[in-house]
């Protein structure tokens, strides 16, 4: 036995960021994580949409972006590279993942965003696209998980694709059983509680 602890994979969860955590680019973050083991942490931010529409940047891919159909802030890493996250439905049970797809968790993926959309397009239930992403080093994400700044919680595949973003927050926190539902009703400014 070595004395690494096994870290267990936290990929597909949400992190939903606690109003303990101080850092601004991650302030009310709903954080879905695409990769979680003892090498880091890759997620993207689901609530931060940007200006940008999806056609100005990625043309061919914005008839399949949902409404909002605009570029979300991923993180603040890499902000000049686009990562796409589709919900394939029925795509996680069964093996026929459609091409330019990889699954992540249940019918949760990442697109491949220089196949063409035509091979996906029937598949798709929704699509996101993200500039940049949300990363961690080994062991980060659990200090920080320890430090209190992360509720994690279980995704559901409509979290990927809200219509109303800015709601996300309140919409996860809210449906989670005892404490944490009453944390959805913080308001935006801790000093007037």
């Amino acid at each position: 036995m070595s004395g690494m602890t096994e870290v267990s994979s936290l990929t597909g969860r949400l992190l939903v960021a606690t109003p303990a955590l101080a850092d601004p680019n991650f302030d009310r973050a709903v954080v879905l994580l695409l990769d979680h083991d003892e090498e880091g942490s890759l997620g993207v931010v689901l609530n931060r949409p940007t200006p940008v529409v999806v056609g100005d940047i990625l043309e061919d891919w914005a008839d399949l972006a949902g409404e909002p159909g605009v570029v979300f802030q991923g993180g603040p890493v890499s902000l000049d590279s686009a990562l796409g996250v589709a919900v394939i439905p029925g795509g996680a049970n069964g093996d026929h993942a459609p091409l330019g797809w990889r699954r992540v968790y249940g019918a949760i993926g990442l697109v491949d965003l220089e196949a063409p959309p035509e091979l996906l397009a029937a598949a798709v239930g929704s699509l996101r696209i993200f500039a940049g992403y949300a990363g961690w080093g080994p062991g980060q994400l659990e200090d920080e998980l320890v430090e209190g700044a992360w509720y994690v919680v279980e995704s559901e595949p409509g979290d990927v694709s809200s219509p109303a973003p800015e709601r996300l927050w309140r919409e996860v926190l809210r449906r989670q059983r005892g404490e944490l539902a009453m944390v959805a009703t913080y308001p935006d400014d801790p000093s007037l509680n």
